[in-house]
């Protein structure tokens, strides 16, 4: 195992990674947005960032979109890696993301459930058809100070561009997001909140795992207290 990882491309981010949380088999840290999770046009992503930071080899185990900031769990070995990869893969793992939008929603809470197709220029579409739909559930909180309102969203399926599609569907399209007419600001305000899930390691007793992680840059509407236990909710 090499001791050191020199950058072989020029990073967009200079700032150190929080860390979440961590075991001897993974390392949760916090994504900014704005970094790809892999290396393109010559610019570092995550994994090459994290593994220069952490000295060590990292393995991706899901993603998020560049313009999302949050949770991003690396397994620190191919055993975990394929424990944890296979978690996502049979959605054992939940996933709450915060959205906030200042455009009015079509209704405030319940489902957004379609099939996807592609669109233009690297777009999705939600379509009125059900064959292999992509399904979130979703609850908002209207901040009548600050005139936004804050989504908490549970996605249970893993599609592209999933939570953003189904903000747009209604009309509440997330602020920041060009690409699917969100309101005008300084980032895209989608964040990966929290990630659940019960870690069973070979040898050892299962462990019950909830990482945390507030957003940690741009105006977001208060948080409602309850919204810090959002199983109770969705």
């Amino acid at each position: 195992m090499p001791d050191t990882f020199p950058p072989a491309v020029t990073p967009p981010y200079s700032q150190p990674f929080s860390v979440i949380d961590q075991t001897e088999d993974w390392l949760a840290i916090h994504k900014p947005a704005g970094i790809g999770m892999h290396s393109e046009d010559g610019e570092a992503g995550l994994v090459v960032l994290a593994e220069q930071q952490f000295a060590c080899p990292l393995w991706p185990v899901h993603r998020l979109d560049k313009v999302t900031s949050g949770i991003i769990l690396l397994a620190k070995n191919a055993t975990a890696a394929a424990r944890l990869s296979a978690l996502f893969a049979e959605h054992k793992i939940q996933k709450y993301y915060l959205a906030q939008s200042a455009q009015k929603p079509k209704k405030k809470q319940g489902w957004v459930k379609g099939d996807m197709s592609k669109g233009r220029n690297g777009s999705w579409l939600l379509q009125r058809s059900s064959h292999n739909p992509a399904i979130t559930r979703f609850i908002s909180h209207y901040d009548e100070q600050q005139q936004k309102r804050l989504f908490l969203l549970k996605p249970l399926t893993g599609r592209t561009h999933q939570l953003r599609v189904a903000l747009k569907s209604l009309g509440a399209a997330i602020d920041g997001d060009d690409r699917y007419g969100g309101e005008p600001a300084d980032r895209t305000y989608l964040h990966a909140f929290m990630l659940c899930f019960r870690d069973e390691v070979s040898g050892a007793d299962p462990q019950d795992i909830v990482l945390t992680c507030l957003p940690q840059h741009g105006d977001w509407a208060t948080l409602p207290d309850n919204w810090l236990t959002p199983w109770q909710l969705l």
